[in-house]
């Protein structure tokens, strides 16, 4: 173990600049550690292709207890987050209104809310506080550019989104500020590394640097739709609609409407390509809820490998007195960042700097 001497601050240096990387540099910076986060620019960024989704019922699926419980956790955690950044741009919604277009996705969508509140131990564990049935009538007075297909669900009080780069850059922005340092540099091993401690939050790429960790990618697709002067006005809520079989969300952003998405196993690590399924049936779903979003552009259609285990936890724990290890957070990258880095920060004190 690397001894630290009362002279000197304890060093961290983070390997990987996605929201994980990035939010847990942070939180360390914030407790007294000099942070550098290596990043390898050639490596694409779960984070950079995301909805940016806050919340518990959209996530809390039967058989999935244990990572509803972590994401309410870290869903009580982001306003203090988001005071942290103070930029107002980063938020892109407050509330979530899910829907269904039949009477068995509408069915479908009260298993889900049920399921949170037999979860809920008190209001402060779910939003069950803030969570209503709501007709297909409410649905389009709530948001009128929704079609009639729309004839019930749930309005998510407090269930809102972020804007995923803006988010990105904000979180590098707040880490420099705070004395830390963002450097391009790629990392093959860790044998070399400075720092007291090292924490591996490098997406996939983790299972490289750091053995006995069983990741595998599912690829994603995500649409960014841009609006023109003859677009109608988008949704003001994360609309989260059940169409048959599938999901599909439509997220607000300050120019546009993000899409998605699309989830399954990619060929190889290649695959890096839209595939015209995926955004035929994104594009499809989203029409069946808001037919408006025809008028929209569409400015991209974006790709990314989202790092996940078998039993759809993430990976948040030492490896040795000097490593630790977050990865593995699949689709909920985002919505668990602060119940990340407040653990990552948790561990480090445990292990102490000796």
């Amino acid at each position: 173990m690397t001894h630290v001497g009362a002279d000197r601050p304890r060093t961290l240096t983070v390997v990987g600049a996605g929201v994980i990387g990035l939010c847990c540099g942070l939180a360390a910076a914030d407790a007294g550690w000099r942070v550098t986060v290596l990043t390898d620019p050639g490596t694409p960024r779960a984070a950079d292709v995301a909805g940016g989704m806050l919340g518990s019922l959209g996530e809390g699926h039967p058989g999935e207890d244990a990572l509803l419980e972590i994401t309410a956790d870290s869903v009580r955690r982001w306003p203090t987050l988001l005071a942290r950044l103070d930029d107002p741009a980063i938020v892109s919604a407050d509330d979530s209104l899910f829907v269904g277009v039949t009477a068995a996705d509408v069915a479908f969508l009260t298993q889900l809310a049920r399921f949170v509140w037999s979860k809920a131990v008190d209001e402060s564990v779910t939003t069950q506080s803030g969570l209503r049935q709501v007709t297909g009538r409410e649905i389009r007075e709530l948001e009128p550019s929704l079609g009639p297909r729309a004839i019930g669900g749930f309005l998510a009080s407090g269930e809102g989104a972020v804007d995923n780069r803006a988010l990105l850059a904000a979180l590098e922005t707040r880490l420099v500020a705070a004395g830390g340092m963002v450097r391009a540099h790629r990392v093959d091993s860790l044998t070399d590394l400075p720092g007291d401690r090292i924490l591996v939050t490098a997406g996939l790429g983790s299972s490289k640097l750091v053995g006995g960790i069983d990741l595998y990618p599912a690829k994603g697709e995500i649409l960014r739709l841009s609006a023109n002067a003859w677009s109608v006005p988008g949704p003001r809520h994360v609309v989260r609609a059940r169409v048959g079989d599938r999901m599909v969300y439509l997220v607000p952003r300050r120019a546009g409407i993000v899409v998605g998405a699309t989830q399954y196993e990619p060929i190889d690590a290649s695959d890096m390509a839209p595939r015209v399924s995926g955004v035929a049936d994104l594009l499809a779903d989203a029409l069946e809820v808001m037919p408006g979003l025809g008028t929209y552009d569409l400015a991209e259609a974006g790709v990314g490998f989202r790092p996940c285990t078998a039993d759809g936890l993430p990976v948040v724990r030492a490896v040795d007195d000097r490593v630790i290890l977050a990865c593995g957070h699949g689709r909920n990258g985002i919505v668990l960042a602060p119940w990340t880095s407040h653990r990552v920060v948790e561990i480090l004190d445990e292990t102490g700097a000796n």
